[in-house]
Protein backbone atom coordinates (compact mmCIF):
# COMPACT_ATOMS: atom_id res chain seq x y z
CA UNK A 1 0.00 0.00 0.00
CA UNK A 2 1.40 3.27 -0.84
CA UNK A 3 1.94 5.70 1.81
CA UNK A 4 2.45 9.34 2.13
CA UNK A 5 4.16 12.11 4.65
CA UNK A 6 3.12 15.54 6.04
CA UNK A 7 5.61 17.95 7.23
CA UNK A 8 5.38 21.77 7.41
CA UNK A 9 7.29 24.72 6.76
CA UNK A 10 7.45 28.01 7.38
CA UNK A 11 9.05 30.10 4.34
CA UNK A 12 9.30 33.99 4.83
CA UNK A 13 7.99 35.83 1.84
CA UNK A 14 11.34 36.91 0.29
CA UNK A 15 12.01 33.42 0.36
CA UNK A 16 8.79 32.24 -1.12
CA UNK A 17 9.30 31.95 -5.02
CA UNK A 18 12.65 30.20 -4.71
CA UNK A 19 10.81 27.84 -2.44
CA UNK A 20 8.35 26.78 -5.15
CA UNK A 21 11.24 26.73 -8.00
CA UNK A 22 13.20 24.23 -5.81
CA UNK A 23 9.84 22.67 -5.18
CA UNK A 24 8.89 22.11 -9.02
CA UNK A 25 12.61 20.93 -9.22
CA UNK A 26 12.50 18.37 -7.00
CA UNK A 27 8.71 17.06 -7.73
CA UNK A 28 8.50 17.90 -11.71
CA UNK A 29 5.80 20.72 -13.46
CA UNK A 30 3.48 22.44 -10.58
CA UNK A 31 0.11 22.87 -11.18
CA UNK A 32 -1.46 26.28 -8.97
CA UNK A 33 -4.94 26.48 -7.36
CA UNK A 34 -6.28 29.15 -5.46
CA UNK A 35 -8.45 28.12 -2.91
CA UNK A 36 -9.95 29.53 0.17
CA UNK A 37 -7.68 27.51 2.34
CA UNK A 38 -4.67 28.70 0.60
CA UNK A 39 -2.79 27.95 -2.62
CA UNK A 40 -2.80 24.78 -3.68
CA UNK A 41 0.25 23.31 -5.59
CA UNK A 42 0.29 19.68 -7.02
CA UNK A 43 3.22 18.25 -8.87
CA UNK A 44 3.74 15.91 -11.18
CA UNK A 45 4.94 13.29 -9.09
CA UNK A 46 2.15 13.52 -6.79
CA UNK A 47 3.74 15.47 -3.82
CA UNK A 48 1.05 18.21 -2.96
CA UNK A 49 1.70 21.96 -0.90
CA UNK A 50 -0.63 24.05 0.49
CA UNK A 51 0.72 27.60 1.06
CA UNK A 52 -1.13 29.47 3.81
CA UNK A 53 -0.81 33.58 4.12
CA UNK A 54 0.50 34.28 7.79
CA UNK A 55 -3.22 36.39 8.21
CA UNK A 56 -5.78 37.46 6.31
CA UNK A 57 -6.18 39.91 3.51
CA UNK A 58 -8.21 42.66 5.25
CA UNK A 59 -8.24 44.86 2.30
CA UNK A 60 -4.46 44.79 1.72
CA UNK A 61 -4.35 41.82 -0.98
CA UNK A 62 -0.65 41.35 -1.92
CA UNK A 63 0.78 42.90 -5.42
CA UNK A 64 2.07 40.68 -8.38
CA UNK A 65 1.70 39.65 -11.38
CA UNK A 66 1.07 35.64 -10.19
CA UNK A 67 -0.55 34.21 -7.18
CA UNK A 68 2.73 33.10 -5.35
CA UNK A 69 4.01 36.73 -5.73
CA UNK A 70 1.00 37.80 -4.42
CA UNK A 71 1.43 35.90 -1.42
CA UNK A 72 4.54 36.24 -0.71
CA UNK A 73 4.21 40.12 -1.13
CA UNK A 74 0.97 39.47 1.78
CA UNK A 75 3.40 37.87 3.61
CA UNK A 76 5.88 40.61 3.51
CA UNK A 77 3.80 43.29 5.13
CA UNK A 78 4.28 44.57 8.51
CA UNK A 79 1.92 43.38 10.61
CA UNK A 80 1.29 43.78 14.02
CA UNK A 81 0.64 41.11 16.03
CA UNK A 82 0.45 40.03 19.58
CA UNK A 83 1.83 36.51 20.33
CA UNK A 84 0.65 34.62 23.82
CA UNK A 85 3.39 31.48 23.91
CA UNK A 86 2.22 29.41 27.48
CA UNK A 87 3.17 25.95 28.37
CA UNK A 88 4.00 24.39 32.12
CA UNK A 89 7.35 25.22 31.68
CA UNK A 90 7.35 28.92 30.66
CA UNK A 91 6.12 31.44 28.66
CA UNK A 92 6.65 34.40 26.02
CA UNK A 93 4.08 37.31 25.59
CA UNK A 94 5.51 39.68 22.99
CA UNK A 95 4.96 42.10 20.29
CA UNK A 96 5.43 41.22 16.74
CA UNK A 97 6.15 42.64 13.24
CA UNK A 98 8.01 42.09 10.28
CA UNK A 99 9.06 38.22 11.64
CA UNK A 100 11.00 40.79 14.84
CA UNK A 101 10.00 41.34 18.56
CA UNK A 102 9.27 44.49 19.25
CA UNK A 103 8.35 44.25 22.80
CA UNK A 104 8.10 41.21 24.87
CA UNK A 105 8.16 39.70 28.65
CA UNK A 106 9.60 35.47 29.09
CA UNK A 107 9.68 34.14 32.09
CA UNK A 108 9.37 30.31 33.84
CA UNK A 109 6.39 29.52 35.97
CA UNK A 110 6.45 25.87 37.61
CA UNK A 111 3.35 23.91 37.18
CA UNK A 112 3.71 19.94 38.48
CA UNK A 113 2.96 17.29 35.92
CA UNK A 114 0.19 15.05 36.09
CA UNK A 115 1.81 12.49 37.98
CA UNK A 116 1.69 12.51 41.76
CA UNK A 117 4.72 11.57 43.67
CA UNK A 118 5.79 10.92 47.10
CA UNK A 119 3.28 10.28 49.06
CA UNK A 120 0.90 13.07 48.43
CA UNK A 121 -3.07 12.42 48.37
CA UNK A 122 -4.29 12.62 44.80
CA UNK A 123 -6.70 15.41 45.37
CA UNK A 124 -4.22 17.34 47.30
CA UNK A 125 -1.94 16.82 44.23
CA UNK A 126 -5.33 18.16 42.02
CA UNK A 127 -5.57 21.06 44.06
CA UNK A 128 -1.99 22.33 44.31
CA UNK A 129 -1.84 21.69 40.19
CA UNK A 130 -4.62 23.52 39.88
CA UNK A 131 -3.52 26.44 41.80
CA UNK A 132 -0.36 26.83 40.34
CA UNK A 133 -1.71 26.60 36.67
CA UNK A 134 -4.14 29.60 37.53
CA UNK A 135 -1.28 31.50 38.77
CA UNK A 136 0.10 31.06 35.73
CA UNK A 137 -2.71 31.87 33.87
CA UNK A 138 -3.35 35.02 35.79
CA UNK A 139 0.68 36.12 35.31
CA UNK A 140 0.53 35.80 31.65
CA UNK A 141 -2.37 37.46 30.89
CA UNK A 142 -1.21 39.95 33.50
CA UNK A 143 1.97 40.59 31.13
CA UNK A 144 0.54 40.56 28.10
CA UNK A 145 -1.79 43.64 29.01
CA UNK A 146 1.24 45.44 29.78
CA UNK A 147 3.10 44.76 27.07
CA UNK A 148 -0.09 44.91 24.13
CA UNK A 149 -1.36 48.24 25.69
CA UNK A 150 2.03 50.21 24.21
CA UNK A 151 1.42 48.99 20.57
CA UNK A 152 -1.48 48.97 17.96
CA UNK A 153 -2.41 44.97 17.81
CA UNK A 154 -3.84 43.60 14.91
CA UNK A 155 -3.92 39.94 15.27
CA UNK A 156 -3.99 37.76 18.43
CA UNK A 157 -1.29 34.75 18.11
CA UNK A 158 -1.69 31.72 20.75
CA UNK A 159 0.81 28.89 21.22
CA UNK A 160 2.39 26.20 22.93
CA UNK A 161 -0.56 24.81 25.17
CA UNK A 162 -3.60 25.41 23.95
CA UNK A 163 -5.54 25.09 27.07
CA UNK A 164 -3.42 27.19 29.09
CA UNK A 165 -3.08 29.51 26.06
CA UNK A 166 -7.46 29.72 25.47
CA UNK A 167 -7.34 30.47 29.79
CA UNK A 168 -4.57 33.07 29.17
CA UNK A 169 -7.01 35.04 26.49
CA UNK A 170 -9.93 34.27 28.22
CA UNK A 171 -8.88 36.68 30.94
CA UNK A 172 -10.92 39.70 32.10
CA UNK A 173 -7.81 42.00 31.87
CA UNK A 174 -7.26 40.88 27.87
CA UNK A 175 -10.98 41.43 27.09
CA UNK A 176 -10.25 44.66 24.94
CA UNK A 177 -8.51 42.49 22.43
CA UNK A 178 -11.33 38.89 22.53
CA UNK A 179 -12.57 40.24 19.25
CA UNK A 180 -9.26 40.51 17.40
CA UNK A 181 -9.15 37.48 14.91
CA UNK A 182 -6.51 34.67 15.73
CA UNK A 183 -3.76 33.47 13.76
CA UNK A 184 -3.25 30.01 13.39
CA UNK A 185 -2.10 27.99 16.49
CA UNK A 186 1.87 27.77 16.93
CA UNK A 187 3.24 24.53 18.34
CA UNK A 188 6.29 25.57 20.37
CA UNK A 189 8.21 24.00 23.30
CA UNK A 190 8.47 25.83 26.30
CA UNK A 191 9.00 29.06 25.70
CA UNK A 192 12.62 30.87 25.83
CA UNK A 193 14.34 33.49 24.24
CA UNK A 194 15.31 31.31 21.22
CA UNK A 195 11.88 30.13 20.72
CA UNK A 196 10.18 33.83 20.77
CA UNK A 197 12.81 34.30 18.06
CA UNK A 198 11.79 31.75 15.78
CA UNK A 199 8.21 31.96 16.72
CA UNK A 200 8.06 35.28 15.65
CA UNK A 201 9.37 34.38 12.50
CA UNK A 202 6.93 31.67 11.91
CA UNK A 203 4.14 34.05 12.62
CA UNK A 204 5.21 36.40 9.94
CA UNK A 205 5.72 33.58 7.46
CA UNK A 206 3.51 31.45 5.11
CA UNK A 207 2.93 28.65 6.12
CA UNK A 208 3.25 25.65 4.11
CA UNK A 209 1.92 21.96 4.60
CA UNK A 210 3.71 19.62 2.33
CA UNK A 211 2.95 16.52 1.24
CA UNK A 212 5.15 13.78 -0.44
CA UNK A 213 4.43 11.86 -3.10
CA UNK A 214 3.48 8.23 -2.48
CA UNK A 215 6.57 5.67 -1.62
Amino acid sequence: MATTETRLAFVSGTRLPGWVERFAASHGAVNEEELDGGLQLRAADGAAALLQAPWPVDGRPGRGGDAVSRLASLAGQPRSVGAVLVRRGGYSVAVISAGAVLASKTGTRHVQSRTAAGGWSQQRFARRRANQADALVEAVADHAARIFAAHPIEYIAPGGDRTLAEQVLAEPVLKQYGALARLAFLDVPDPRAAVLKKAAADLCAVRILVTDPPA
